[in-house]
């Protein structure tokens, strides 16, 4: 037996709209300057942080045609990821779970089956989704690991997906994620602590209030003594000259906001940037491993 089926498409006046679903609107080029840096501090041995920048991206190469020289142009498609992680309990081997969760992290993306070089409003949202589930998995597997010597090893997470001007940033624990735009420092995620709980709680004004203790008293952490993380995620969209921050707690420990708006003023390329982020930290005090990356952004 035999069946056939036929299938109704859509009407013209649905072109424009399925147009921009399956091939997304026109997207302005993208100019990217990274930097990257980290530091063990000046009283620490080990260095619980780690760090990584990737580019992935999406080519295309003609083998055979006859078409003229200028038909297919070069293009190549660019997305970025930035991440930051700072292990935490170091007698439980932190610097372990750092490295265990951006090694995983790599492992996953290389398995997603969904890579999006062009991001639609309803991608977002699935991407949203997918971030979540990645984040979880990392969790996952670092609890797994964390068996006899390794147990309660953890780490904090924050990282940026840069997608041509999307930007979908991820975070758990207290590192950070800043937006630097026309001057003004925009802090993007909220540090997952006792003392930002009892300021969201209203039993203290400001952070600075509370006890030492509560600053640095996580309230979630990939690995670590949680059964369930706390993700946090957000969805942003990039302007020219705008600037991204991923930072550990060793950096916003030593160096206020103010002070952190200052350096991004300066004229420098993001490297130096964050060499100096780095010297900052260190003559403050440098009480912990420090660790900043950036990205500069340009259309």
């Amino acid at each position: 037996m035999t069946s056939s089926s036929t299938r109704e498409f859509p009407v013209q006046q649905d072109m424009p709209e399925l147009a921009t679903k399956y091939f997304g609107n026109e997207v302005a080029p993208v100019r990217v300057e990274f930097g990257g840096a980290s530091h063990p501090g000046l009283v620490r041995t080990n260095n619980e942080d780690h760090f990584a920048v990737v580019r992935r991206y999406r080519s295309r190469e003609v083998l055979l045609t006859n078409m003229p020289p200028d038909a297919y142009p070069a293009r190549q498609d660019n997305v970025y990821a930035l991440a930051v992680a700072d292990g935490v309990g170091g007698a439980a081997f932190g610097e372990l779970a750092s490295e265990l969760a951006l090694r995983e992290a790599w492992e996953l993306t290389g398995k997603a089956f969904k890579w999006g070089f062009n991001v639609s409003e309803e991608e977002a949202k699935e991407l949203l989704e997918g971030i979540n589930v990645f984040v979880q998995l990392i969790h996952q597997r670092i609890k797994s690991e964390a068996t006899q010597q390794y147990r309660g090893m953890g780490t904090t997470l924050t990282g940026a997906l840069t997608v041509g001007t999307d930007v979908f940033v991820v975070h758990v624990g207290d590192s950070r994620a800043y937006l630097h735009r026309q001057g003004e420092l925009h802090q993007i995620t909220r540090d997952q602590t006792l003392a930002e709980l009892m300021v969201t709680k209203g039993m203290i004004s400001s952070v600075d209030q509370a006890a030492e203790k509560f600053r640095h008293t996580l309230l979630s952490c990939l690995g670590g003594n949680f059964a369930e993380v706390d993700v946090e995620t957000h969805h942003l969209i990039l302007e020219d000259a705008d600037q991204l921050l991923l930072c550990t707690d060793g950096l916003t420990d030593m160096v206020d906001d103010a002070a952190i708006a200052e350096i991004l003023q300066q004229q420098k390329s993001p490297q130096s940037l964050c060499d100096e982020f780095i010297q900052a930290a260190l003559a403050a005090g440098g009480r912990d491993n420090v660790t900043v990356i950036m990205g500069r952004y340009a259309f």
